[in-house]
């Protein structure tokens, strides 16, 4: 929770997460299928109840937060969520449908199968992203020639925006050329992640419309710097 709480203190209202669900259906708010990396326990979480789970500290010191209680302790911020594993969905779906939260959450998957399963689920609509597979047809459209614009729409017809690298496997997926054509799709552009001031500066130059990034700091003096922080 510190990470996030100094986003919110910097003054930002958007925060990322990915989510795991434990064996017994609880939704955590953590990247790693697993606690070994970051925590001072180790074991997978799909395969443990969050009564052991919830004894693992985060760098020895903090628990691994809950989304429902990340959607309760700032009511008006806004999350980009991440499903990390099947397990995950229904989980998710119920912590959104308890927290009345569809009109502040952002649902993305790298799968498009997991996304469009979350979706179906929710008795209200939410915004979405582009998965995977829906991205790589996106880009291949963008390459068209003649029916190109009418591809990416096509391909994003089920999709909010992209959350995308800058680059993938050396080949640039962040251009002015791919901006456009998703702006004219009228689909937003996040881009994943970002800790470069410099990098910053140049892909806001591009137009995309979101930064996702570890250093919330650095992304606010950039913002201040271009007179777009209020």
């Amino acid at each position: 929770m510190k990470a996030f709480q100094s986003a919110i203190d910097l003054g930002f209202q958007y925060l990322e997460t990915d989510v795991h669900a434990t064996s017994d259906g609880v939704l955590v708010a953590f990247h790693d299928a697993t606690l070994d990396r970051t925590t001072d326990h180790a074991g997978e979480i799909a395969r443990m109840p969050w009564s052991q789970v919830s004894e693992a500290k985060i760098g020895g010191t903090e628990q691994i937060p809950l989304l429902e209680q990340m959607l309760h302790a700032w009511p008006t911020a806004r999350f980009n969520i991440d499903i990390k594993a099947p397990a995950a969905i229904g989980p998710l779906v119920r912590v959104i449908e308890r927290a009345r939260a569809h009109d502040r959450v952002c649902v993305t998957s790298f799968s498009d199968v997991r996304r469009r399963a979350a979706l179906s689920r929710l008795t209200r609509p939410v915004v979405t992203s582009a998965g995977q597979t829906r991205t790589a047809q996106f880009r291949l459209a963008t390459l068209a020639r003649g029916r190109g614009q009418r591809l990416v729409s096509a391909t994003l017809r089920d999709a909010d925006g992209l959350q995308v690298p800058v680059s993938h496997q050396g080949i640039p997926v962040v251009t002015a050329a791919t901006v456009a054509a998703a702006h004219a799709a009228d689909k937003f552009v996040h881009v994943w992640t970002v800790n470069d001031p410099t990098q910053m500066h140049q892909l806001l130059d591009l137009g995309v419309d979101g930064l996702v990034t570890d250093r919330a700091d650095l992304l606010k003096k950039v913002l201040q710097e271009r007179g777009l922080w209020s």
